[in-house]
């Protein structure tokens, strides 16, 4: 994916200007992935440009290092006015895409991480639109299984943790397909490379359980909420592979797929072959919803200007 990343930078505490955000090659994170990170939309609607769900954000951004003992050494009113001066600084005044991390700095070759670790927090931007097709994606299973408890924290936003994402996204390329579905330890489905997954069945959204290694995504309970709120029947549990295959409809949840419709897996066409009418529904109030059209929600948007 190709992007023109905005010209200012935030790095520990000072708009910067990108060319001047270098890390040296001893860096503990390049080395062992003691990093963490978020991804957060902005939506501009041609009057103002609001960041989607900006509080949540931040709060599993440091939940995410608290896990490995990584100290974010700002609070979190300092990082998200850090994000909104961000937009402000590069005058961004198209929907896009923002970027806030955290890392081990220069500590030696030493895995026993602490508070006391140095550490750096910075942020980035660029315009974004679509990452999938909105008219429907095919996925397929990956042999790769989505690791669990029992090895690393699933619920950690962890740079380390998305080489399985990417052994997942290598197969299901080469195999041909948009996306891959990976399975928990137990082989139900936990979620995809970056997303999570819904499916449809007898007009109730199933999603998994955190129990089945799955992400705590925002966007994810975002769905959920809405759907709660039209009035639909929403289920967290686990999802067999055969389920999957049986759904009336199947989509995908995350900060850059937003909500994708799923119209086939394993190279079997879900319900019709087609967005089904319940997702088409969800995305429809989810747009307007980031764009500032519904007042219900205006809770989960931060104005920038």
């Amino acid at each position: 994916m190709k992007f023109d990343i905005s010209k200012f930078v935030w790095f520990d505490g000072k708009f910067i200007p990108l060319n001047k955000a270098n890390v040296p090659i001893t860096t503990h994170a390049i080395h062992y992935g003691t990093s963490i990170f978020e991804g957060i939309r902005a939506y501009w609607n041609s009057k103002n440009l609001y960041i989607f769900r900006l509080e949540d954000h931040i709060k599993r951004f440091r939940q995410s290092g608290r896990f490995y003992s990584i100290s974010l050494k700002f609070s979190n009113e300092q990082i998200m006015d850090a994000l909104i001066q961000l937009c402000k600084k590069n005058n961004m005044r198209r929907s896009c895409y923002i970027r806030p991390f955290y890392f081990v700095g220069q500590y030696g070759i030493n895995l026993h991480i602490n508070e006391n670790a140095p550490t750096h927090v910075a942020a980035f931007m660029f315009p974004f639109g679509d990452l999938f097709d909105k008219n429907g994606i095919s996925v397929g299973i990956s042999s790769w299984r989505k690791f669990s408890d029992q090895s690393t924290p699933p619920l950690a936003k962890m740079g380390g943790n998305y080489l399985n994402s990417i052994l997942a996204t290598q197969e299901c390329k080469r195999n041909g397909y948009d996306e891959a579905i990976l399975l928990d330890l137990n082989a139900n489905l936990s979620e995809a490379p970056g997303e999570n997954v819904f499916i449809v069945k007898n007009n109730t959204l199933i999603t998994p359980p955190l129990e089945s290694s799955a992400l705590e995504g925002i966007t994810r309970d975002s769905v959920l909420k809405i759907a709660k709120d039209l009035g639909y029947s929403t289920k967290e549990k686990t999802i067999t592979r055969g389920e999957a295959y049986l759904a009336d409809e199947m989509f995908l949840t995350g900060t850059a797929a937003e909500i994708t419709p799923v119209i086939s897996i394993d190279g079997k066409k879900i319900g019709t072959g087609k967005p089904g009418n319940i997702t088409k529904e969800i995305v429809s109030t989810y747009l307007d919803i980031v764009a500032a059209k519904n007042d219900k929600y205006s809770s989960w948007l931060s104005p920038v200007y």
